[in-house]
């Protein structure tokens, strides 16, 4: 009787201890459910300074700036269970925002919280405006609010790249690796010239064609070819970027970063899944501004080391605490052309002569830091459309264009597809400022050849198809080199960086626009164009097409400016690392965004077979 009491008893318990355990397992999954991805609450992720300035929480890597490449490199390096790391941003996620995921509605982002709204110094060749210059403060940088044009730039671009920094890993045929590793190509029937083989599939990045073409863009590239511009299917090859992306009439475009459903890719939107921020070993604060990278003290046989990072809430702009974050290892800064060398300075890590100005203390002189901006020149040439098929509706005026922009609105909501499934930008040419075919009348040995080889072009002229109270607009870009970035205001970390690109200020600059403005007319008066465009053209003006770069360039060891190794190593202090557009020794001929991705994918290759966690 005893033995059966017995029994019972342990059944119950048994019972109880089961229950029990039930409800510890549901409250931790809840717990882990409610686990807050994205971190304002800068205590989970660091802790405020005591009176002395001494409180650190520690990470094998600090990711500063949640741009285009460091949402890539914080996805990648986390990888690895045992490696912590912190990624931040002074911005916010952009997945609820419309501006950001609907890919007609990038615009809608401009001069907003979203952007820091820089403008340059007067330019005194370019009428002596001061011209926008647009840099998202968003998760996925640029990525968020950009164009969207996948395109990468010439094969001789990387070719040169490699020569100038003395490594071999960044030659085209051993760098293209890494756009093949982000690309998730999805083949569309419209385009069957697209040689899948030469596209990459598995990558997190999707891109492809988007769902809609607007009519006058099968006319634009007819036309260009008409004019004398070759055919070519795609620019992102190893046979090259020159030509006109074209496939089988009406359907064509340039390749962009807009998935299957017609949402913008973002880099946030490619790296940083839920599945990626449930990581245990990754932490993403946003919101907070980086305004110093902390160094120990160097001794006369060891350089300075990067040990952490001082940042603070960018709402109150400094008002707020401080917090500093401590690394077991390094210090990668990804903020971009702009505000890399911004907080390099802020660091003591710049010229020396300019952060004793500012009474700075010295950590490395780099008088590389800040110099060497090169952009891409975009002037913008409107012309009126006769056929009644513009889309200056999505403007709307009226209760007729209201009612057009809300059943397009509807159709994109339903289907994905329509107008705002595009970006705009819906076709694109690339040639050459010397091309006898397209400048028969031109001295060409009179133009300095400023490209990476014969492959590379030096003009692109696009078709920008979206809303415009004038009509439809060309542009046409070239590659401008020399520029200098003035780093005066950077002794404050929340004041804007004066920024001065020297827009036209060489011959060099203005006779390669001028034959870009030459070809931009002479394809619009060229048939079956010529049948769409008004020749009135209103209000053109130089702009930037937003490619900044080359601020903290790469190059070889002694060489003037080379503020990186081929690694991306600052050099002189230890344990810091930059990866953005602002390391690329020279511009591309293409447009700058997938070759940041392709860079931070480069890195982590790199980190993962340097270091072994501790």
């Amino acid at each position: 009787m005893h033995l059966l009491e017995t029994l019972q008893r342990l059944r119950v318990n048994r019972s109880l201890a089961s229950i029990l355990s039930c409800i510890v397992a549901l409250i931790v999954i809840l717990r882990r459910r409610k686990r807050q991805a994205l971190i304002t609450d800068y205590s989970q992720a660091a802790r405020a300074l005591d009176d002395q300035g001494h409180e650190f929480d520690e990470y094998d890597y600090i990711v500063v700036g949640g741009g285009t490449a460091g949402c890539a490199l914080a996805c990648r390096l986390t990888e690895d269970p045992r490696v912590r790391v912190l990624l931040i941003e002074a911005g916010s996620s952009g997945r609820k925002l419309a501006g950001s995921r609907i890919p007609s509605a990038y615009k809608s982002l401009a001069r907003t919280t979203h952007d820091y709204n820089l403008s340059t110094l007067p330019q005194p060749h370019a009428g002596n405006r001061k011209i926008y210059w647009p840099r998202a403060r968003l998760l996925g940088g640029c990525s968020s609010m950009n164009a969207m044009m996948a395109h990468y730039g010439a094969p001789s671009d990387f070719d040169e790249f490699a020569e100038l920094v003395g490594d071999n890993s960044w030659r085209w045929e051993n760098f293209k690796q890494y756009f093949l590793k982000f690309e998730n190509y999805f083949p569309s029937r419209q385009f069957p010239n697209v040689d899948v083989s030469q596209r990459g599939s598995s990558g997190p990045v999707s891109i492809g064609y988007s769902a809609y073409t607007w009519k006058g863009s099968g006319m634009f590239i007819n036309a260009c070819v008409n004019a004398g511009i070759p055919f070519n299917p795609d620019f992102n090859t190893s046979n090259g970027t020159i030509g006109v992306n074209k496939a089988d009439h009406p359907f064509l475009q340039i390749m962009t970063y807009i998935d299957r459903h017609s949402v913008r890719v973002s880099t946030e939107a490619a790296y940083l899944t839920p599945t990626v921020l449930a990581r245990p070993n990754l932490k993403v604060v946003t919101e907070a501004r980086v305004t110093k990278i902390l160094f120990d003290t160097p001794t006369q046989h060891r350089t300075p080391r990067a040990i952490g990072v001082e940042f603070s809430s960018f709402a109150p702009r400094g008002a707020g605490k401080k917090y500093r974050a401590r690394t077991r290892r390094e210090v990668i800064v990804c903020c971009g052309a702009v505000h890399t060398p911004q907080l390099l300075m802020l660091s003591g890590i710049g010229p020396r002569t300019h952060l004793t100005d500012y009474n700075i203390p010295v950590v490395v002189d780099h008088p590389g830091i800040g110099s060497n901006l090169s952009d891409h020149v975009v002037f913008h040439m409107r012309f009126a459309e006769k056929l009644g098929i513009s889309l200056g509706y999505l403007q709307p005026s009226d209760l007729h264009t209201r009612f057009k922009l809300w059943r397009d609105l509807l159709q994109y909501q339903l289907q994905g597809t329509g107008p705002l499934s595009s970006n705009f930008v819906e076709g694109a040419a690339f040639c050459r400022s010397d091309d006898p075919v397209l400048f028969p009348e031109y001295d060409h040995d009179k133009v300095q050849d400023s490209t990476s080889g014969p492959g590379s072009p030096d003009l692109e002229v696009v078709l920008v198809s979206g809303p415009n109270p004038h009509g439809q607009e060309f542009g046409n870009w070239k590659r401008v080199h020399a520029f200098t970035c003035s780093a005066e205001a950077y002794e404050y970390p929340w004041e804007d960086p004066v920024v001065d690109p020297n827009y036209l200020s060489t011959q060099h600059d203005i006779d390669v626009l001028v034959r870009g403005v030459r070809l931009a007319y002479k394809i619009a008066h060229t048939p079956p164009l010529s049948d769409l465009t008004d020749p009135a053209n209103d209000d053109p003006r130089a702009e930037t097409l937003y490619h900044p770069v080359g601020t903290c360039a790469m190059g070889r060891d002694g060489a003037a400016g080379a503020v990186l190794d081929s690694q991306m190593r600052v050099r002189g202090v230890s344990g810091l690392r930059v990866c953005d557009a602002s390391i690329l020794p020279k511009l591309v001929s293409g447009h700058t965004a997938g070759v940041v991705i392709a860079a931070a994918e480069k890195l982590a290759d790199i980190i993962k077979g340097e270091c072994i966690p501790a």
